[in-house]
């Protein structure tokens, strides 16, 4: 796709991409999502920037009608919204949600409890998945710490390690539809971890330590603790979350 500000506000009707840039038609709702899906995850995306279907259609190379499908699959999901008179009226015009403290809690309450439940699963693999699993997660976590005492932090780097470390007992013990409803929300806590996370470097050490305590329950296969390790992490992101909200303000809303 072309830059983001393209997709806002072109100076000109964008020229139709070549037939190596567009996509396949038969493919054309879900690969328009999984674009404008990743878009909105990483930022590139801002949140309360308007989406327009025909300026989407023309820098994708698809019709309207792909365009439209991928739109509502979005709304759907709670990565776009449609903006609405006083009325209340929905005026149909999508726009990319904005990110408030209030959702953030909820959302990251929800991988709390379904990343929870993995990990309890995790902790009742056999030993030596185990230790494999525990190898890795303790490794992630050791580059977290470091790259965050850098002198200049990646934070797009220390949401991907952090990603990383979650994702590694997940996969061990989630089952195909506990995947399914990680896969569903997890990139909605994303999307807040990586616009956000520039501002809570400060707060890796703590993170860190978190993570340490899942480690050891994860190690020694207790399953009790290794839930409860896994929520309080998820518990005291949402309020390191919540006080940087407060100080720097929510995106999108007017």
């Amino acid at each position: 796709m072309a830059p983001d500000s393209e997709v806002r506000r072109p100076a000109t009707k964008p020229a139709r991409p070549s037939k190596s840039a567009a996509i396949a038609r038969g493919d054309g709702p879900l690969s328009v999502y999984e674009q404008l899906r990743d878009r909105i995850v990483r930022g590139r995306l801002a949140p309360g920037i308007r989406l327009v279907e025909s300026e989407i259609a023309a820098l994708t190379g698809v019709s309207r009608t792909p365009v439209r499908a991928a739109l509502e699959r979005l709304r759907q999901e709670g990565y776009i919204t449609g903006a609405s008179n006083a009325s209340g009226a929905r005026l149909g015009r999508a726009i990319v949600a904005p990110l408030t403290n209030e959702d953030a809690r909820e959302i990251y309450l929800i991988v709390a409890q379904i990343e929870g439940l993995a990990a309890r699963e995790a902790a009742m693999k056999p030993r030596e998945l185990r230790r494999i699993m525990v190898r890795d997660m303790r490794q992630s976590n050791t580059e977290f710490r470091a790259t965050a005492k850098s002198r200049m932090p990646d934070s797009d780097h220390l949401h991907d390690l952090d990603d990383a470390f979650h994702q590694r007992y997940v996969e061990a013990g989630a089952g195909p539809r506990l995947l399914a409803f990680h896969a569903a929300v997890k990139p909605q806590a994303e999307r807040y971890g990586r616009i956000y996370t520039s501002t809570l470097i400060s707060e890796v050490g703590t993170s860190a330590a978190e993570h340490d305590a899942i480690i050891h329950a994860l190690e020694v296969g207790d399953a009790d603790e290794a839930q409860r390790a896994v929520q309080t992490n998820w518990q005291n992101a949402a309020k390191r979350l919540e006080r940087v909200i407060n100080a720097v303000g929510e995106r999108g809303t007017w």
